[in-house]
């Protein structure tokens, strides 16, 4: 029972240094390229290096950690590679979630999404990006359940955590929130009307809104970007 005990407090141990360090990195507290030391978390959560090691570990499986043998640990730099990668991966998945959406969409889905779009004009009027972070994530999975295809949350969720950081970039820096709410606003009315192209083609352009903010970022933060992978 004290073996149960002791593997049950390690568990916790690493979802919360895990849970902290993930919205560091998310947040951009912790920048790319940014180095994190296994000692220094292990001293800031009084713990010993090896539960720091396994969340270093589950962050480097989301591809938000670069860990090298002998080298210092460190969040990972944007990839041009993966980013394409990301964005093709989530444009097929995306598409065929809006289609199907387009197709069972009822009174009730519809309903569901237009509380995700309140919540999402409440989190503008107050400026909370943070918030509207995960209203965007609410959003997509609303889709998703409306599609009956709850498992593409998965996979669109696994890519959308990737280039997440470059979206708290540009929503720090402009003000993009209330474009994101009207693509939002476009693709729910064409499921909501059944046309699944035009959910498709509202889906694809919200998609393309990062395309800007990469190429600004990539012109005046180099360092951000893995050279080596571009």
């Amino acid at each position: 029972m004290a073996q149960v005990n002791n593997i049950r407090d390690r568990r916790t141990t690493v979802d919360d240094i895990f849970d902290f360090l993930h919205d560091e990195i998310l947040s951009l507290r912790l920048r790319p390229g940014d180095k994190i030391s296994e000692a220094d978390i292990a001293a800031r959560f009084g713990v010993s290096r090896q539960p720091v090691r396994d969340a270093f570990n589950r962050l480097a499986n989301l591809d938000l950690l670069l860990i090298r043998p002998q080298r210092a640990t460190e969040v990972k730099r944007f990839s041009s590679r993966e980013i394409e990668k990301s964005r093709f991966v989530r444009a097929a998945i995306e598409k065929e979630v809006l289609r199907r959406a387009a197709e069972f969409c009822d009174a009730s889905d519809a309903a569901l999404l237009d509380a995700c779009l309140a919540r999402q004009t409440q989190a503008i009027d107050a400026g909370d990006f943070g918030a509207f972070g995960a209203l965007d994530y609410e959003f997509h999975q609303t889709l998703c359940q409306i599609a009956k295809a709850d498992f593409a949350f998965d996979v669109i969720q696994t890519e959308k955590i990737k280039v997440d950081r470059l979206c708290t970039l540009g929503l720090s820096k402009e003000d993009r929130m209330p474009q994101l709410v009207e693509d939002h606003r476009e693709i729910a009315t064409a499921v909501k009307d059944h046309d699944a192209d035009r959910a498709v083609a509202a889906g694809m352009l919200h998609l393309s809104r990062l395309d800007d903010t990469i190429e600004r970022i990539s012109a005046t933060n180099s360092t951000y970007f893995d050279s080596e992978n571009d």
